[in-house]
């Protein structure tokens, strides 16, 4: 392809996105196995996967006389995956039929890559510790190993300090009203946790807080400028009374997750974990306008790309 040709389909500015992208897959891959974490290959299809709440479109296929789905995250994977190791991680590509009013955000595609890890045994309080520590390492490399990159995208990046800020849900809403993610993530000026997130608001696999009924086990960190989510999760339920209650609760049916109640029912561990996705995380480091800009095929929502 000439040089012509290629800028047609690549910019300048989608080719160091790229290669920032791959670098920060390679930081994070060096640092989680680092601390004894197992890379497993990531789950793409499924007869069960993660339901979600809000309204995401199916994508799924007959294969002979069963069902599969499109993983919309390997949450249930990953508990049962605990079964065979202690701490695990993943670089899976999620496909979720967003609708197209998704795409004036600037953070929605259709098909993405999260960074999908679990620690059986662990805490919010210890997920909290690693996806602080884990950023912080980010972005004190990438200043590092990318100047040119960041100077070619006028990027100042400031390593955050941890401990980061903590805001509870229901302070923030009482605030700003339902859009207090956005209004705190444009005032913020480092990253910042949004905890105890209402039952409701979240799905049946989220730890609902024992001392606390209907306030979860969650957390969100929540990028600064403007940015939004950079990664959400938390404690699971693993007892298979409190998962078949929690299931009951979302009006979801119980046929939809008969492989995944039957591992339940003879054990799973306790864990806790979170979800991160890439292109977010690029776009935050770039300073990009639009998550699109850091994928070479982007699928952007209500449109059929290549």
């Amino acid at each position: 392809m000439n040089h012509d040709k290629r800028e047609r389909y690549f910019d300048n500015k989608l080719s160091k996105a790229v290669k920032i992208k791959s670098s920060l897959k390679k930081i994070i891959g060096d640092f989680l196995r680092e601390k004894d974490f197992v890379e497993i290959s990531p789950v793409i299809i499924s007869p069960e996967t993660d339901p979600l709440r809000h309204a995401t479109g199916k994508a799924d296929f007959e294969y002979y006389d069963g069902k599969y789905q499109l993983t919309r995250s390997m949450i249930l994977h990953k508990q049962i995956a605990l079964l065979s190791l202690d701490k695990i991680f993943s670089f899976s590509p999620n496909v979720r039929l967003e609708p197209i009013e998704l795409t004036e955000t600037g953070k929605h595609l259709v098909q993405f890559t999260q960074l999908d890890l679990e620690i059986a045994e662990a805490s919010r309080e210890d997920l909290i510790g690693l996806g602080e520590e884990l950023i912080t390492h980010i972005i004190s490399l990438v200043k590092e190993e990318h100047k040119q990159e960041l100077n070619f995208f006028d990027r100042e990046l400031n390593v955050p300090d941890a401990p980061f800020e903590r805001i509870k849900y229901h302070h923030a809403y009482n605030k700003y009203g339902r859009i207090f993610e956005e209004v705190l993530s444009q005032k913020k000026e480092e990253p910042f946790w949004l905890i105890d997130i209402p039952s409701e608001d979240r799905e049946f696999y989220d730890k609902e807080d024992p001392s606390r009924p209907g306030i979860l086990k969650d957390m969100d960190m929540i990028y600064p400028e403007g940015y939004g989510e950079a990664l959400s999760g938390g404690e699971r339920e693993h007892e298979v009374d409190r998962i078949r209650n929690r299931l009951e609760e979302q009006d979801l049916d119980l046929d939809n997750f008969q492989k995944y109640l039957e591992i339940a029912e003879e054990g799973l561990p306790s864990s806790a974990g979170f979800g991160l996705g890439i292109e977010r995380l690029t776009r935050y480091v770039c300073g990009l306008e639009d998550v699109k800009d850091t994928v070479l095929f982007p699928k952007e929502p209500g449109t059929v790309n290549l």
